[in-house]
């Protein structure tokens, strides 16, 4: 099975959470995955020290980018490394990005996404206030990388709702789009599924969503359902809660059917190729 999605209940514990992560990741492996994907965080949760993990990082005395290397030369595979917090290169003061890193079989760091769209939302939970600007900078670029199971785009969580980036990804030549998220339990009840689903059918893109299933220091409570969803928004694999590795086969014969049938991509014509925007509800009446 070449893709797999890997969920987690990460916790404080960076060197834990890097030991369960190296499990699941060998389970992966050895059910013959190319590519794995890790969630939003999966090297801590709850932790107030984001800048000093991520400056540590950027500077060579932190434990994850060395774990990540390793385990991906180690398990001959390509790992999208959910999220860690990391300063932009070259600047290990500055304040860090929520940083979803792909690292190839040989241990190289290929692609860096920074996420662009921060949560910063009021949510009907325990903890009732989400302000992930307060410890990370936002993104600034659409990153597309191609790999061996195809042409990979790079989203994080929140970017979710913003269907203008899957849009520029495709466009991009993706052919795969990658989701590690943390989604609350409250938000992910109400509209995980539906999110993950729509973005891969207006893309037509496979959609790697792994996910953050559990209870977390906080205290908060992720909804899981990490998933597979293949280009007709067919949900291929999902687990509801706790650890899981879900795998899935592209099937690129079928997404080249599914993309000839229905050429949407050729038929869009509002905010490019020129066409005009709607008039507006004022217009009409004027």
């Amino acid at each position: 099975m070449s893709l797999a999605v890997i969920q987690m209940v990460s916790q404080s514990d960076v060197l834990a959470n890097l030991r369960d992560a190296r499990r699941l990741l060998e389970q992966a492996a050895s059910a013959g995955a190319k590519l794995a994907v890790l969630p939003e965080n999966f090297a801590a949760m709850g932790r107030r020290d984001i800048a000093d993990i991520g400056r540590a990082e950027a500077l060579g005395g932190g434990p994850i980018l060395p774990w990540l290397k390793q385990t991906a030369r180690d398990l001959k595979l390509w790992i999208v490394a959910g999220t860690l917090p990391l300063p932009p290169a070259g600047q290990p003061e500055a304040k860090s990005n929520a940083c979803s890193l792909l690292v190839d079989d040989q241990g190289e760091i290929v692609a860096r996404y920074d996420k662009l769209h921060l949560f910063d939302v009021d949510v009907a939970d325990n903890r009732g206030r989400y302000r992930e600007s307060d410890d990370y900078a936002y993104g600034s670029n659409v990153v597309v990388a191609d790999t061996p199971v195809g042409r990979l785009g790079l989203t994080v969580c929140y970017d979710l709702r913003f269907p203008e980036l899957y849009s520029e990804l495709r466009a991009a030549g993706a052919e795969l789009i990658t989701a590690p998220s943390a989604f609350t339990a409250v938000t992910g009840a109400a509209h995980w599924d539906v999110l993950i689903r729509a973005r891969a059918i207006e893309t037509q893109c496979y959609v790697l969503a792994a996910a953050q299933g559990g209870t977390h220091p906080g205290p908060r409570e992720t909804f899981g359902h990490g998933a597979i969803v293949d280009p007709w928004g067919r949900v291929l694999a999902q687990q509801e809660q706790g650890e899981a590795v879900l795998l899935a086969e592209r099937d690129s014969d079928e997404q080249a059917s599914i993309r000839a049938r229905m050429p949407v991509t050729g038929h869009r014509r509002f905010f490019s190729q020129g066409a005009q925007r709607p008039a507006s509800e004022h217009e009409f009446k004027a």
